[in-house]
């Protein structure tokens, strides 16, 4: 979108002596290029067109550059902090119970691992018995790295 205003200066300037072609591609989306080979659908703009600018839409402010309404509620220090501690212990107890979790599923699995022999453990059917237990290992996994990664946010 941007470009459109610069191949427009491009047609108005009497240094540009480029053809400028309009290409439509399948999905009805329009590209000016000096390129004729870029794509199928493309025709040459007559040089002697006249041409009109549109101004860029004017820029929006950051919202950090927005100021903090003056009748924002606000948190006392001592509350955000007891707040904060009850979540770390929220966390931590999930941490705690994912990890029980977690080798109590370790432990089925290599109960179920013991039950087959050698190459025995390698077939097919034995693979997919045990693979709802690998899963379940994975995601007690998977939550405690989450959990984890959330305690270290935390301040």
């Amino acid at each position: 979108m941007r470009t459109l205003p610069v191949l427009l200066l491009l047609l108005v300037s009497p240094l540009a002596q480029a053809q400028v072609f309009k290409c439509v591609d399948a999905n009805g989306a329009v590209t000016y290029t000096n390129d004729r080979n870029q794509g199928r659908g493309c025709k040459q703009l007559s040089e002697d067109q006249t041409v009109s600018s549109v101004p860029a839409p004017p820029k929006r402010p950051s919202s950090a550059a927005q100021p903090t309404p003056s009748n924002f509620p606000r948190v006392a220090p001592d509350a955000q902090r007891a707040r904060d501690d009850t979540r770390r212990q929220v966390l931590e107890k999930e941490l705690a119970t994912e990890e029980e979790a977690l080798a109590e599923a370790e432990k089925a699995v290599a109960e179920q691992e013991g039950r087959y022999q050698g190459a025995e453990r390698r077939l097919p059917v034995v693979q997919n018995r045990l693979q709802p237990l690998r899963d379940t290992v994975e995601l007690h996994q998977r939550n405690i790295e989450a959990l984890r990664k959330e305690l270290g946010n935390l301040k």
